[in-house]
């Protein structure tokens, strides 16, 4: 009879995979949410790294856009990988939920500005050193929370990025952040044999809700796309200042 666990991680996975295809990002949120009902936090951030990076690397290769998302986009990665090593530990430190509630507050904040057509905009020639900026805050916020998305994602979305090349951009970036925070986790010694078996389920299901949600993002138009992009953005804003309530600062 099939482990109940393993069945649990495939299904919170394929929901979680789904999500990451259709907007570009969510996979680490959703299924960290999802897993820490049924094992502890530590636990559940060891499965869903391997994952994460994986179904990143895809994400990557999925357009044509990589080398001019590489150009733009280094100063941005590489203060990412420092501001994650400057912060290093604060995931599983005591502090980490207060982190996650800000977190949340500025991705429904965003969301909104968003909704209301209010643009962001980085000149090209100012580029560079703001997303070397943006990137040192995102690591000390991943490093924090696991989450990566603020302040990059406005950031992308500020120099001109639409939907599929921000798609790509954010599986670029979320490649080289996730791979920081595995540094940090392999160092904190939450990254072991015994997560193996049950990431690569993770990795089956992760693939297989990816491979669904881009084929529902290929028939999505422009605007729409952008609508529901920004909506997910205040529900994943409310899921991580809820679920850091309800498990108590």
């Amino acid at each position: 009879m099939p482990d109940p666990l393993l069945i649990i991680i495939a299904a919170v996975f394929l929901i979680a995979g789904f999500v990451k295809g259709v907007i570009g990002l969510g996979l680490p949120t959703v299924s960290m949410g999802l897993l820490a009902v049924s094992m502890a936090p530590s636990r559940a951030i060891a499965i869903v790294i391997v994952p994460a990076i994986i179904t990143n690397i895809w994400q990557t290769f999925v357009g044509p856009y990589l080398g001019d998302i590489v150009r733009r986009l280094w100063p941005l990665m590489l203060g990412t990988v420092l501001g994650s090593w400057l912060n290093a530990g604060a995931l599983t430190g005591p502090y980490a939920a207060y982190g996650t509630v800000v977190l949340g507050l500025l991705l429904v904040v965003y969301a909104i500005i968003g909704l209301n057509r209010f643009h962001f905009r980085v000149e090209r020639r100012n580029e560079k050193w703001v997303g070397g900026v943006v990137g040192v805050v995102t690591g000390v916020i991943s490093a924090s929370t696991g989450v990566q998305v603020i302040p990059s994602m406005p950031f992308m979305q500020a120099i001109g990025m639409e939907k599929d090349e921000l798609v790509q951009a954010l599986g670029v970036f979320f490649t080289v952040a996730t791979v920081a925070l595995a540094f940090n986790l392999t160092a904190g010694g939450l990254l072991n044999a015994a997560t193996a078996w049950p990431a690569a389920i993770a990795m089956a299901g992760a693939f297989g809700g990816m491979f669904i949600g881009q084929t529902v993002r290929a028939r999505m138009p422009a605007e729409t796309f952008r609508r529901w992009f920004l909506i997910a953005m205040i529900l994943l804003g409310l899921y991580l200042v809820g679920s850091a309530l309800v498990k108590g600062l």
